[in-house]
């Protein structure tokens, strides 16, 4: 399978080859694998106009008819399923099965969207609650919040961009998107899915750009909501700036992992091995921080430390590879610096370590100081470390000794200790018998601190992209 020797980019509707400025790489290869048109700020504002252009029709658009436009896209991500899953492995380096699985991920996202879409709830209200309300009564509904601004990251390019666009024509919002730069194909693709509905024109723009030319789908008054996915710095800066707009955002974290002694602890290593390394550690929930009760530390470091030293790296477009590339050298350097400070800390490397460019090994870490970047820092690639606690509050409290706050998974037997974890930990989700790393797309997702603000998965949404609309109704005493 080959890609298309250049993409355009989407404006109001329509692909608009206008340069190929944009080179995607093959990140395994480094090679320049296609291009893409690259938006100017001309093209943005037009993108913007169209989207303010096209709100009201988005708005009447009936519930059936966005219905029909989603699951159109759920049909053709499926006939392209192989065409997405290719170019994903070349662009993001994501390994072949976990490039499968984000676009079945897609696809789910896609039809929940199209069950919901004709879901949309309101409420009847009595008001009569004392003397004074007599003769009143109420009612609201949902209407869309207008035209959205979207960003998306380069680490599930198809997947979370799915989170924003899908709940969007789900409610009638025009938008348009920002796709991250290293992964744009994705986007594109869905763009070119997009246009052969009959979606309002203006209705959607698809917009690959540098990161100073994206300023205008922060600030611009024309746009009522931005949601982001992507780093923490770039995130709270991004909102800091974005004036009256509702902002929603999807950041980063460390995500813990707390074992209890009760464990069975192969199916423990299972998880964790998994949620510390697909997708070579480039997930947000990724495991990041292991925390082991004392009494089985020993036995499932053994089990972790031979797991992950028997992981497979190399090309990822290769059915057995389950480590490939960090999106960018860069990236993997930085992280190799942090492991390299963690051991000059003080730390223990029981395996991995090593860097060729964008590769860097499966990597498990012990006694690490506190202080160290890579427990108190966002990894972002294939590196965990692992540490042992003594009881359950001190394992909550390791767990909660970060300034992010997106997911945590916990592997106990004991109800009222997940029921402490749950009162107690400060994160978005709790995850019991598995790993922080779980998600279903239909499930409200998000974190706390550091790690963002509002929620994702389809129903919250729609919710972040409505209003509330309220109708009170009084009926006049008889004459």
């Amino acid at each position: 399978m080959k890609l298309e020797k250049k993409y355009p980019y989407y404006l109001a509707n329509e692909a608009v080859y206008a340069n190929a400025d944009l080179a995607v790489t093959d990140k395994y290869s480094g090679e320049v694998a296609t291009h893409v048109a690259l938006a100017d700020n001309v093209a943005i504002d037009a993108g913007i106009a169209a989207a303010e252009s096209a709100t009201e029709a988005m708005a009447k658009m009936p519930a059936y008819k966005r219905k029909e436009v989603l699951l159109h896209c759920v049909k053709r991500f499926q006939e392209r399923h192989a065409e997405l899953t290719y170019a994903l492995c070349v662009e993001a380096g994501k390994p072949i099965k976990d490039a499968r699985g984000e676009v079945d991920r897609l696809i789910d996202t896609f039809q929940i969207a199209a069950e919901e879409s004709v879901r949309m709830k309101g409420e009847l209200q009595t008001l009569d609650i004392s003397a004074r309300a007599h003769g009143y009564r109420g009612m609201w509904k949902r209407v869309p919040i207008g035209p959205c601004s979207f960003i998306s990251p380069f680490n599930f390019p198809l997947n979370l961009a799915a989170h924003k666009v899908a709940p969007a024509i789900a409610v009638g919002c025009p938008f348009v998107m920002k796709p991250a730069s290293r992964t744009p194909l994705g986007a594109i693709i869905m763009g070119e899915i997009l246009a052969e509905t009959d979606l309002p024109k203006g209705a959607f723009s698809i917009l690959p750009c540098s990161r100073d030319g994206a300023d205008l789908f922060t600030v611009d008054d024309r746009l009522k909501l931005l949601s982001f996915t992507g780093s923490p710095g770039v995130g709270w800066a991004l909102k800091a700036k974005s004036g009256k707009k509702k902002v929603v955002l999807e950041l980063g974290g460390n995500a813990a992992v707390v074992v209890d002694a009760d464990t069975n602890l192969e199916d423990a290593a299972t998880r964790i091995v998994f949620g510390a390394f697909y997708q070579s550690g480039q997930s947000c929930i990724g495991v990041q921080r292991i925390m082991i009760h004392e009494d089985v530390y020993d036995d499932l470091k053994t089990i972790l430390v031979q797991r992950v030293s028997k992981l497979i790296s190399g090309d990822p477009k290769d059915e057995n590879t389950f480590i490939g590339p960090m999106i960018t050298e860069k990236e993997a350097t930085r992280l190799h610096e942090w492991v390299q400070e963690a051991i000059d800390l003080g730390g223990d490397l029981l395996c991995g370590g090593d860097r060729e460019g964008a590769m860097l090994e499966a990597t498990l870490l012990e006694k690490v100081p506190a202080n160290a970047q890579i427990n108190t820092e966002e990894a972002f690639g294939p590196v965990a470390v692992l540490s042992k606690f003594s009881t359950w509050q001190q394992a909550l409290d390791m767990v909660n000794d970060s300034k992010f706050g997106l997911q945590a998974g916990i592997f106990t037997r004991d109800f009222y200790k997940i029921q402490q974890a749950w009162d107690e930990l400060d994160v978005g989700g709790v995850v019991v018998g598995d790993v922080p790393s779980y998600r279903v797309d239909n499930m409200p997702y998000g974190g706390v601190k550091d790690s963002g603000l509002g929620r994702e998965g389809i129903v919250f949404a729609m919710e972040d992209m409505t209003e509330i609309r309220n109708l009170i109704i009084r009926t006049p005493p008889e004459t």
